[in-house]
């Protein structure tokens, strides 16, 4: 019996909750969910129709301002199973993450789903990733990768384990202590050290709420903690200071730069008052480093945000970024690990406002050199 694949519809919604509850016990989607994705972008939500029935159907989500999709729930008729239709879907939905603009596909299975694991190694999926106690049954997931776009080079990738930032304001001690940790084991994050880093490291005001991390101040808050540091800054004056409309807040942001800059200098931390190039961040990953990149979330979520994320691979195509906090679209906090961001894209990305702010922090051990031998020492703006 022959099956035909197609986008959904609307008009598909009973069919679909019809089916998910058929084929999983847990971790089921909702009629509400299956509703959101119908009508949602960022997704293909493709059915497999046998004899005007659903028989099947695929969900892959696109995360915006990435290059990545995920393939975030197949399902099959208990009926229809062993017909390929899980096969065809996989390659349905992979063109079209690939017509999409999309580099990665990725996807979670469960390690006793044998069927599955062996439709995905036959497709070229390969494994990257084990999470114990993953789904809600406790059972644990393989997480598999496959690379939907041609490319002649391998992927170099550091050992970055992933952390969630606990607050909405701690994404760059968070990156920080996701970079001291991957080179150093002995090092500890806590929830307490990513608040001290914060206070260390804190503009005090930002366009609203609490301040956000100055790239001199996580520098600091690195050297203090034995780790050797690098900070690339395009512009010398007050970082920050346009977010703010009121004079005395301003004042105190134009202090906290101060202040931050002179004990830099006293400190001997080497600041680059110039834009970090995609080739400056990779020599200092191949020579050891980890780099802090200051981004704009303006592709990823709209609202043009400062945020830190840290580098955690690069290849020809991407460089890879550890995010600190997933957007509740994105479901999994899985997909802020080695997020794919194409070069092309890159640029337009790592800069913040209207002053068009580049700036990175770069992170190495003690033992580690520094990019250039011959470096002239910092001084002051």
């Amino acid at each position: 019996m022959t099956s035909s694949i197609r986008p959904a519809r609307l008009t598909d919604l009973d069919e679909l909750v019809a089916l998910e509850n058929a084929s999983f016990d847990t971790d089921r989607l909702s009629r509400r969910s299956f509703r959101h994705w119908l009508t949602t972008q960022h997704r293909a939500l493709l059915v497999a129709e046998t004899q005007q029935h659903i028989c099947g159907y695929i969900l892959i989500i696109y995360h915006p301002g990435t290059r990545l999709a995920r393939v975030y729930s197949l399902a099959i008729s208990p009926q229809q199973r062993g017909h390929g239709i899980a096969k065809a879907l996989m390659l349905a939905g992979e063109q079209a993450a690939r017509d999409d603009g999309r580099l990665y596909l990725r996807l979670e299975v469960s390690v006793d789903n044998t069927p599955a694991i062996g439709l995905y190694q036959a497709l070229g999926f390969q494994m990257f990733g084990f999470y114990r106690d993953y789904y809600e049954d406790h059972k644990d997931a393989l997480r598999y990768q496959k690379r939907i776009r041609r490319y002649h080079d391998t992927p170099q990738h550091r050992s970055v384990h992933w952390l969630r930032q606990t607050t909405p304001f701690t994404c760059g001690p968070t990156a920080l202590m996701m970079a001291m940790h991957a080179l150093d084991k002995n090092y500890l994050p806590s929830r307490e050290e990513e608040i001290n880093l914060w206070r260390e490291a804190t503009t005090i005001f930002m366009t609203s709420g609490h301040g956000g991390c100055h790239p001199i101040g996580l520098a600091l808050a690195a050297k203090r903690r034995k780790f050797s540091v690098e900070v690339w800054i395009n512009q010398t004056g007050p970082l920050f200071i346009d977010s703010v409309r009121n004079d005395d807040k301003k004042q105190v942001i134009e202090l906290v730069d101060t202040c931050f800059k002179r004990e830099a200098y006293e400190q001997a931390v080497e600041i680059h008052y110039s834009n970090i190039t995609q080739n400056d961040l990779i020599t200092g990953f191949e020579a050891g480093a980890i780099p802090l990149i200051l981004i704009s979330t303006f592709a990823l979520d709209g609202k043009k945000a400062p945020h830190w994320v840290v580098m955690s691979g690069f290849d020809n195509d991407c460089l890879y970024m550890h995010d600190s906090d997933p957007e509740e679209s994105r479901q999994s906090e899985l997909d802020c690990q080695f997020i794919p961001i194409a070069r092309e894209d890159f640029d337009r990305m790592s800069c913040f406002g209207k002053n068009r702010l580049r700036t990175a922090v770069i992170i190495r051990s003690e033992s580690i050199k520094g990019f250039y031998d011959d470096a002239s020492p910092n001084s002051k703006p």
